[in-house]
């Protein structure tokens, strides 16, 4: 079940409200000596995350959760950055284990022991999901506040998260449909975009990427939406450049790129999925003050549309 985004309902008895956590939505399956991860798009990340397998300690019937894997900051703030060199292997070495732990944070509890609970309501399936009392090491159940909303958004807001979801509490879950029943605040503007191209790098960036070229579908067709040249570590210009190098192509997989941003670009096919923070769209249609956020190999690229 996927959130609308929109404006944060008013305070309002009849919502619940919660954090908005950056992470990498995950449905995990949870029974006696075994936890299964899926990704949004159906992918098997089970591997990805070994330090989830204690879930299978924590409860005592099959459970199906969903929530959000999640890298925390030493502030304790969901960073996604983070999570990027997480996201991309698939066995994890103890190091990478060590220095980026991952946290899956738990906000809704979908089947309990031999009982589905899609058609229970918000209430009644958060019921269920606090009498499991799932806190470990790398899991959790955060809180959500009744009627509250402002509150959480300020207190949200002033502790650098990514947002507010406000979900009624007499909805039901329907499962792979994005409802205005849950309704999603981001406190900066975020969407993703489709990889087409790269440009070198001058100056201090000489013989690496300088920004990637990115493009949105209008209708069947992938148009141009400009380019983003901050945001990048070195650690992720590197990541970049092996995810690209064997993508390359000799002619762009859209026909709108303006010459100034066609002249020496390397052309890719448009499987890869970006991330970016902006400040606005431009009149064109281009993003305006872009900065790179990462890679989102849970988003199909065949969906990214203007956002």
């Amino acid at each position: 079940m996927l959130a609308t985004a929109g404006a944060l309902p008013p305070d309002d008895p009849a919502w619940a409200y919660e954090v908005k956590w950056d992470g990498v939505r995950v449905i995990a399956a949870v029974q006696a000596g075994s936890v299964v991860l899926t990704s949004r798009v159906g992918n098997d990340v089970t591997g990805g995350y070994p330090e989830l397998a204690g879930l299978a300690d924590a409860v005592q019937a099959p459970v199906l959760l969903d929530g959000e894997v999640v890298a925390l900051s030493p502030a304790g703030v969901p960073d996604f950055g983070r999570l990027q060199t997480r996201m991309h292997v698939r066995s994890p070495p103890a190091a990478l284990r060590a220095s980026t732990p991952v946290t899956y944070v738990v906000f809704d509890l979908l089947h309990d022991g031999d009982t589905s609970a899609l058609a229970e309501t918000y209430d009644e399936r958060r019921a269920r999901l606090d009498a499991l009392a799932l806190s470990g090491p790398h899991w959790q159940v955060p809180p959500a506040f009744l009627g509250e909303g402002a509150a959480v958004s300020e207190a949200t807001r002033a502790q650098g998260m990514e947002g507010v979801v406000a979900k009624r509490r007499d909805s039901r879950y329907v499962p792979g449909r994005r409802s205005e029943d849950w309704v999603k605040v981001k406190h900066v503007r975020r969407t993703s975009a489709v990889v087409v191209g790269w440009k070198p790098g001058e100056g201090g960036r000489s013989g690496r990427l300088g920004s990637l070229l990115l493009g949105v579908h209008d209708g069947d067709r992938l148009v141009f939406a400009g380019h983003v040249g901050t945001g990048f570590s070195d650690a992720t210009l590197a990541l970049l450049a092996d995810r690209l190098a064997p993508l390359r192509r000799d002619a762009p997989a859209l026909d709108d790129v303006p010459r100034e941003h066609a002249r020496h670009a390397v052309w890719v096919e448009p499987v890869l999925v970006c991330d970016v923070d902006y400040t606005q769209w431009t009149a064109v249609g281009r993003l305006r003050h872009p900065s790179y956020k990462g890679l989102r190999d849970d988003v199909d690229p065949g969906t990214v549309v203007r956002g």
